[in-house]
């Protein structure tokens, strides 16, 4: 009897080992599976960087969109994923254009904008309409648009990239930061085209001091102001510091003051930007951001000196898909036409 139970007890021992190390060897398998796994999600591929870029299709002037990504999908080898904001009624029409020529490879996202969050928070203006279009706040709704990422680059629709947008976004900020922008006066050889138009590169530009609002403020006239027409912001700062609220705050202000609108900058998208990011932005190379060629359709930068830069803004009146304007063929150069023919250039000979 102890024989046989001795050899029973060897043979369950035997078959719990066997067990255990069957277990063993199905979870170490596993282990390594979810091991390799890991690796093949970590693939240079998979982990590259992804830019996202911001732009606005605007009724009228969806060419200027096209020609702005245009140029920066040719310019760069950079991840890049526009997200393209516009309108119900003009969405459609833009994305046929995008599908329908070249740019179809682009990564893009469609993001429709409400103009119902501006309901009331705009003073009407009669002198400039065009810079009460709705799209040209969306800038100050950046988080509630772009969801998934800490950095961003916004870009006007009249710009072009002649650069590689990665070093754009590579724009170091200053910790507390939530934007850097181009000073006004950061760039020696626009100084003369500043003076010979009667741009505005000053506080005094874009706010009415005769208010005691903008008084208190303490806020220099003299002090340079900044375009927000290009700029790299930090969504976890921007969201932080309520950025969203402290720019609604002014535009209610201005409806019920008149703080800026009427003012020679006329910008009502600038100067509330002005007031809120006042000694708290960092700085983007000024060559990312060569301005003003709109605003004159007679002075012209040197070619050489246009050569060397990396973005190119047509801010002012003077577009260059209209007549009269100025370095018309470099902005064709990234243009696509408009497949569908709504789209079309104004020029002397049309």
């Amino acid at each position: 009897i102890i024989s046989v139970l001795s050899v029973n007890q060897i043979l369950l021992l035997l078959l719990v080992l066997t067990v255990c190390a069957i277990l063993y060897n199905k979870v170490h398998q596993v282990s390594s599976a979810l091991k390799n796994e890991a690796v093949d999600l970590e693939t240079p591929e998979e982990m590259e960087e992804e830019i996202p870029v911001v732009i606005c299709a605007a009724a009228g002037r969806m060419g200027a969109a096209i020609a702005a990504i245009s140029s920066i999908y040719s310019n760069t080898e950079a991840n890049v994923l526009f997200y393209i904001v516009g309108l119900k009624t003009t969405i459609p029409h833009f994305r046929k254009w995008i599908e329908n020529s070249k740019l179809k490879e682009i990564k893009f996202k469609v993001v429709e904008f409400n103009p119902m969050v501006l309901k009331g928070k705009i003073r009407q203006d009669a002198s400039r309409p065009e810079l009460l279009q709705p799209l040209n706040f969306v800038r100050f709704y950046l988080p509630l648009l772009i969801q998934k990422h800490e950095k961003v680059i916004y870009l006007d629709d009249d710009i072009i990239v002649q650069g590689d947008i990665q070093e754009l976004f590579d724009t170091k900020l200053a910790p507390g930061h939530a934007a850097a922008f181009s000073d006004d006066c950061d760039l020696p050889s626009t100084h003369e085209m500043v003076r010979s138009v009667g741009m505005q590169n000053t506080y005094m530009g874009f706010l009415d001091y005769r208010k005691q609002a903008i008084r208190d403020l303490g806020i220099s006239p003299s002090t340079c102001s900044f375009n927000p027409g290009v700029i790299v912001a930090n969504m976890t700062e921007w969201k932080h510091q309520r950025i969203t609220k402290q720019l609604e705050k002014w535009m209610l202000r201005n409806v019920e003051e008149n703080l800026y609108s009427s003012t020679l900058g006329g910008g009502v998208a600038t100067s509330p930007m002005l007031i809120v990011f006042h000694r708290k932005y960092s700085t983007i190379n000024p060559m990312w951001h060569i301005r003003h060629l709109g605003w004159s359709p007679d002075t012209r930068y040197s070619e050489h000196f246009l050569q060397e830069a990396k973005l190119l803004h047509w801010n002012g009146r003077y577009k260059p898909w209209d007549y009269p304007s100025v370095h018309t063929e470099l902005w064709e150069t990234w243009f696509i036409p408009d497949p569908s023919g709504k789209f079309k250039l104004t020029r002397p000979d049309s």
